[in-house]
């Protein structure tokens, strides 16, 4: 009877530290145990300190690396926004995964010349996934609308790139992505391309990878 019980026991503690164990994963932790090659400009101790003040109410930034100030803006248990610089910024999720008890998804975002991210995906041990495996980010030809289908030379000819801002909402576990050419283009430039384009794209998260809604 000793024995059953302690093979009991035994298994208890064993589903203790399974996977369901990692989906208990916070955005706050993943932030500050990140290594350095995820935010070169901060060390933990800085991390630490920039969760303090947010906790605390306080509006006082941490100095970063290049003598600039960073500070969290947002934090929840699956989210938490850092601004780093005055022209970058990060949000930093924690996905439900079918597979790995959890999913970071990274989004980073520079201002200039019009805010525009990209996001990368982590292990809840910060391994790097490959990104494609979970969002393929989405060629000009998905931004044109039924009118830009029409025309796809001429919006190419005025503008050859996109510059697009990704937003990340754990409510519905939504990807949106903004159209900020807007911000850069002139506006007579813009004005043509405007009714071509698309204002934004939805991706949603499936519990595998980012899935674009139409």
């Amino acid at each position: 009877m000793n024995i059953l019980k302690q093979l009991f026991i035994g298994v208890v503690a064993m589903i203790a530290v399974t996977p369901s164990a990692m989906a208990q994963l916070k955005s706050v932790d993943a932030f500050t145990n990140a290594p350095m090659s995820v935010f070169p400009l901060l060390d933990k101790n800085a991390r630490l300190d920039m969760v303090d003040y947010f906790n605390s109410g306080s509006s006082t930034a941490t100095q970063n690396s290049l003598q600039g100030r960073s500070r969290v803006t947002e934090l929840t248990d699956n989210d938490i926004k850092i601004a780093m610089t005055d022209a970058s910024s990060y949000q930093l999720s924690i996905l439900p995964d079918k597979s790995n008890g959890g999913c970071i998804a990274l989004i980073s975002t520079v201002a200039t010349p019009a805010p525009d991210s990209r996001i990368t995906f982590y292990s809840p041990s910060w391994q790097q996934y490959d990104t494609k495996s979970r969002f393929e980010a989405p060629s000009m030809t998905d931004w044109l609308t039924d009118a830009g289908r029409k025309t796809p030379d001429e919006v190419t000819n005025m503008v050859p790139f996109m510059l697009a801002s990704y937003t990340y909402d754990p409510a519905t576990s939504t990807l949106t992505l903004t159209n900020n050419l807007k911000q850069f283009l002139s506006e007579d430039i813009y004005s043509m391309v405007a009714p071509l384009l698309r204002e934004q794209l939805v991706y949603k998260w499936n519990g595998s990878r980012m899935v674009k809604q139409k």
